[in-house]
């Protein structure tokens, strides 16, 4: 399957098969939803998609780093290397032996993706090292520019649109932001453990609820009523996001389509996972169901073959009749 895909996309470099093929790895071992639905793009747009995963998970696991081996100083460390071999990367100041960067690089330049979007994510990435809750949503939906937004806004060249990109592009943005959100949601017991809130410090207060209760109720397994009260108010918060996004589905090249309404599904369904467990993500991790992850993947394949065939007859003119009594082209003469 890599094979084909980094053919697909006519990338025949050695060295950036092998780049690509590590984006691949990190795409497979640690984003199954994302993963899952990138397997319904068309293959020569997969390694693009890969390789923006893979870079943004190799900063996010600098940032995340708990090992005893890696101070606070040593994790910043890394992520300044990283940031000054992908300005590099990009500006052509030279090759890197950087796998990730190289594969990213080669996206970056294909695609001609904005070379601010990566700025702006290193610029949240180093948020991480310090910063550890967000007193409001706008402060939230500032980080989460560079953390998530800016995700999508990489992804548009590589999807296409069939309105202009400027239309789709606030949609793209908002729809980063709805996963990174479900993400948070999610995640909020893992974060505590990092020391880390990413839910808004006023939504959660409306609702009783601090870093202290919160704590407790990880380390003790006890629970409180306010504390799912605040989480169902950021559910309803992510919905609200999703809500934003939506409309930019229909915006998106036919063949990208099924693959990007099936991450919005997927991820959208992670809510509903927290809600029908009722708010326990403090105590454990939600999870979409291997049925209802299958069914949601078998309609976006549907999709994918239908899109596809759509695609194909656009590029078959169909044969006008022939005039009456005039000899018909597909006979003999």
């Amino acid at each position: 399957m890599t094979r084909r895909e980094l053919d697909a996309a006519g990338i025949t470099d050695p060295r950036l098969r092998a780049a690509y093929t590590r984006c691949r790895l990190l795409n497979a071992r640690h984003g199954r939803t994302y993963f899952l639905a990138t397997r319904l793009l068309p293959a020569a747009r997969r390694p693009a998609v890969h390789a923006l995963y893979g870079f943004a998970r190799w900063a996010d696991d600098i940032v995340d780093d708990t090992g005893a081996q890696a101070t606070p100083a040593e994790r910043a460390a890394a992520l300044t290397r990283l940031d000054r071999l992908l300005r590099r990367a990009l500006t052509g100041g030279g090759p890197t032996e950087e796998p990730v960067v190289l594969a990213l690089a080669d996206t970056a330049d294909r695609y001609a993706i904005e070379p601010a979007h990566f700025t702006d994510f290193m610029a949240s990435m180093r948020a991480d090292l310090t910063v550890t809750d967000y007193a409001t949503y706008a402060d939230l939906r500032a980080y989460m520019h560079g953390s998530a937004a800016v995700i999508g806004l990489q992804m548009l060249p590589v999807l296409g649109t069939v309105t202009a990109r400027a239309l789709a592009a606030p949609h793209a943005a908002a729809l980063g932001v709805a996963f990174q959100l479900t993400n948070f949601l999610r995640d909020v017991g893992e974060d505590l453990d990092r020391g880390r809130i990413y839910l808004p410090a006023d939504l959660l207060a409306a609702h009783g609820v601090h870093r202290d209760l919160l704590l407790w109720s990880r380390h003790t397994g006890r629970r409180d009523p306010r504390i799912p009260a605040a989480l169902r108010a950021a559910e309803d918060l992510t919905r609200a996001v999703y809500r934003e996004a939506e409309p930019g589905l229909a915006m998106l090249d036919p063949v990208a389509r099924p693959c990007i309404r099936t991450a919005f599904l997927l991820y959208r369904n992670i809510l509903d996972a927290i809600a029908e467990g009722g708010y326990a993500v403090l105590h454990r991790r939600a999870v979409v169901s291997r049925r209802r992850r299958a069914s949601v993947a078998a309609d976006g394949l549907a999709r994918v073959l239908s899109a596809r065939l759509g695609a194909r007859r656009a590029r078959t003119p169909a044969q006008a009749p022939a005039p009456c009594g005039a000899p018909d082209p597909k006979e003999p003469g």
